[in-house]
């Protein structure tokens, strides 16, 4: 993307806005596509992710370059996360899937002091407890039908379980990348390592899953537009939005925008799969999600 100089009216900062919102909007259409391949979890997670490997070196030169032990250390960390959330769309909800990701804010409290030495405030501690409980309404939540999807409105325990690793995960991504940052202002480096953290987090999850993924028995034409448009558009295409954009986007206003991948994730599988979560998950997806806000709000007001 070619640099767009500074205005007054604002309108160079309103494309970031928008790049940021399009980033998070194609985040969110990941559970449906998900659900929508009759591949396996395994090859979904694992060719998707190759998929956007290559579009991320192509799109995103200033990645390529720069690679240390860290990229790999934060890209094994993604990988996680990309898997367990690709499983768990598999067997669980796509609204509990999503959701219980968006705990990550629960392990980051922990992690922000350990490995960031960032301190712990008072207000985290009602994040804490507002994202502790809106996770146990999810988890104990059951649906009041089954989705036509095949998955159970309350979700499987299985695929709960898989979705909270993955927001254990993500939390350690962010850290990761927060660190990876903190190298990179010390470097003064004009190599990107977020990128290349997420170039490394793919290549290693297509290698991961490669073993479980094969053999592939049969790829529809359906199967083959799902794993095409997950790869290139949901995770390629929205890292590239994203990488571009949140630089130039106010810290509060970049993660408020974000925001909007838990809200219509869920959205996108009732719409589309019919599938519906039960009032208990939602009730623990909206008190997640406020929590989450909450904790912007806060954050962008930290010193």
């Amino acid at each position: 993307m070619p640099h767009i100089s500074p205005r007054h009216d604002g309108s160079p900062r309103n494309v970031y806005r928008l790049l940021l919102f399009l980033s998070a909007f194609l985040f969110s259409t990941g559970g449906v596509a998900i659900k929508a391949c009759s591949l396996t979890g395994w090859q979904v997670a694992g060719f998707r992710s190759g998929i956007a490997a290559g579009v991320l070196l192509v799109f995103l030169p200033e990645a390529r370059r720069g690679w240390t032990w860290r990229t790999w250390a934060a890209g094994a960390a993604y990988a996680a996360t990309l898997v367990s959330f690709a499983l768990a769309n598999k067997l669980t909800t796509a609204a509990n899937a999503i959701y219980l990701q968006s705990t990550a804010p629960l392990y980051m409290l922990v992690l922000g002091p350990l490995v960031l030495r960032e301190k712990v405030r008072r207000a985290d501690l009602v994040v804490f407890a507002a994202v502790g409980a809106g996770a146990a309404m999810v988890l104990f939540s059951s649906g009041s039908r089954a989705a036509v999807s095949g998955v159970p409105a309350g979700g499987s325990a299985q695929g709960n379980l898989l979705a909270v690793l993955s927001g254990f995960a993500w939390a350690c991504t962010l850290t990761s990348l927060r660190w990876l940052g903190r190298k990179r202002a010390e470097a003064e480096t004009t190599a990107n390592p977020a990128a290349a953290a997420v170039i490394a987090g793919n290549l290693i999850a297509f290698a991961a899953c490669l073993p479980a993924a094969l053999p592939v028995a049969r790829v529809g034409a359906a199967d083959a537009a799902a794993l095409l448009y997950l790869g290139i558009f949901q995770v390629g295409l929205a890292y590239v939005f994203l990488t571009r954009s949140i630089r130039h986007v106010p810290a509060f206003e970049a993660a408020t925008l974000l925001l909007a991948e838990p809200v219509f994730n869920p959205v996108w599988a009732w719409a589309l799969a019919r599938e519906a979560p039960g009032i208990g998950a939602l009730a623990g997806g909206v008190l997640i999600v406020g929590a989450a806000f909450v904790s912007s709000v806060t954050g962008s007001r930290r010193p």
